[in-house]
Parts: structure tokens; C-alpha cells; sequence
């Protein structure tokens, strides 16, 4: 086995809290990295130590939000040596052919970000569409030459000083393992999202609270051809607009909180 560098150049990196669950099969699909780093929010099930007996570094900050916490994990990367980092969530796995993508594309190609397309799996499916595949995530940053908008709490976006492409290989994320697990997943999301609107001043009209669900609905339906998916792909695109009328009914009672609507 070829021993790995001392100053890595390219770093895998796992944002994560009690994640003793995956974080093991998540690490050994990146160890073809030169160094794998996980990047933890104090967990206290395990995960730690499970990525410290696999040979990951282990760098510790509270988590504040995912451009925050990104934005430390790409400082501890630099301090390390590294010119290359791969951001990888814990319930997502790097296949040899994404590795070897990799390895290429940072040797011989200009650009300083790398889209990955991911296939999502949902209690055992593999998504087709419905904007769940290919789902490209801008992954691969040239450190130096990346930075995380800080404002962005969720569906964080690195701003790049250069070029972007997207790689042709895939992530494989298991991100719902069962309907509850997507629930529980989405009702986290909706407080961030409704959070921004009433950050940016937006308001919602009476009519909003159903137009926004209709259009989100045809929108993942249709537009993003979640009826690939058959039965399971009409379900999902109903919550996602049950969840976008949920957001709107949140984002009201902020406003309500904080006294700028009344009833």
C-alpha cells in the first residue's frame, strides 16, 4: 500500500455530527485522497472515534451554518498543505471512477471548481428526476480560489475566482433511508428557507400560498420529469409543495413574531 503524502495535494473532507452511522463506509471511499479530514460539530455518538481509527484528521468547530462551517473546513485544509479540497457529506460514497476523474481533472484541467452529479436514493430507489438527479454539487474547489457566501444558511454556494466545469462521474448519496427520514429532513429545511424570504423582505400575497405550491409542484413533476419516477416520483413532488406551502405559512409567522403583520 503506497503511503500517503505529508502535505497532502488533494484532501477529502467530511462535514458531519453524530454521523457513527455512515461515517465509516464514507471515509473508505475516499481514501484514495492523500488525506481525509472530518470536519465535526462535537459529536457525541461515536463518529470521532470511528474517523480517527480510519486514519482521518478530526478538526472540531461549532457548528453557526454550512457557508460558515465550509468556510473552516477549507482554512483547516490550507493550514494543512493542501491545494486541492473535495467536500463529501457522511451519507454520500466516492466510486473508483469518480476518484480517478478526479485525480485527472486537478493534474491537467485549468478550472478551479468541479461540479459532481449525484445520484440521490430514497428508501432504496435511485431518483431519475424530479431535481434529484443528475443534482450537481459544486464539490471539488481549488483552495485559494473558493469562498462560502456567509449569509447562506442552507443551499450554501461557493463563489469562485475562476473557471467551473462538471465532471462526468457520479456521487451516490443515501440521503433518505424512509419517508419519515425525508420529513424530519424537510420540516429542518422549511425554517431555513422561510428564514432567507423574511431576511430579503419578502412577503407573501394571499394568493402565494398556493400559487407557489402549484408551480413548485408542476415544476419537479413535469418541467424536471419526476413522473420517471412513477408513483414514488408523484409522492415526493406532492410533499416538496406541501413543504413549499408549509414555508409560506412559516415565513407569515415571522413576520407575526416580529410585529410587521397583524391580524
Amino acid at each position: 500500500m503506497n503511503q500517503k503524502p505529508e502535505t497532502p495535494t488533494l484532501i477529502a473532507v467530511i462535514l458531519a455530527k453524530n454521523e457513527a452511522k455512515h461515517i465509516a463506509a464514507c471515509i473508505d471511499s475516499v481514501q484514495w485522497a492523500d488525506a481525509v479530514m472530518l470536519a465535526d460539530s462535537f459529536s457525541d455518538d461515536g463518529t470521532t472515534a470511528i474517523a480517527r481509527e480510519k486514519g482521518a484528521i478530526v478538526r472540531q468547530h461549532k457548528f453557526v451554518n454550512f457557508s460558515v462551517n465550509r468556510n473552516l473546513a477549507l482554512k483547516d485544509a490550507a493550514e494543512l498543505g493542501a491545494a486541492w479540497l473535495f467536500f463529501i457529506d457522511a451519507d454520500e460514497r466516492a466510486t473508483p471512477e469518480l476518484a480517478a476523474e478526479i485525480r485527472r481533472v486537478i493534474a491537467e484541467r485549468p478550472e478551479v471548481g468541479w461540479w459532481v452529479p449525484r445520484y440521490n436514493v430514497m428508501w432504496g430507489h435511485t431518483m431519475k428526476g424530479g431535481g434529484w438527479y443528475p443534482d450537481a454539487q459544486l464539490r471539488l474547489l481549488k483552495i485559494g480560489r473558493a469562498h462560502y457566501d456567509e449569509a447562506r444558511e442552507v443551499h450554501e454556494f461557493a463563489e469562485l475566482n475562476g473557471t467551473d466545469a462538471t465532471l462526468r462521474e457520479h456521487l451516490i448519496h443515501y440521503n433518505y433511508e424512509s419517508l419519515a427520514h425525508f420529513r424530519l429532513k424537510q420540516n429542518r429545511y422549511l425554517n431555513y428557507e422561510a428564514k432567507i424570504l423574511f431576511q430579503r423582505g419578502i412577503h407573501a400575497k394571499p394568493w402565494t400560498y398556493f400559487s407557489m405550491p402549484a408551480r413548485e409542484f408542476f415544476r419537479r413533476y413535469v418541467t424536471l420529469g419526476g413522473y420517471k419516477d412513477g408513483l414514488l416520483g408523484l409522492e415526493l413532488c406532492g410533499l416538496m409543495a406541501w413543504y413549499m406551502f408549509k414555508t409560506y405559512v412559516r415565513l407569515r409567522k415571522l413576520y407575526r413574531r416580529a410585529g410587521s403583520i397583524s391580524n
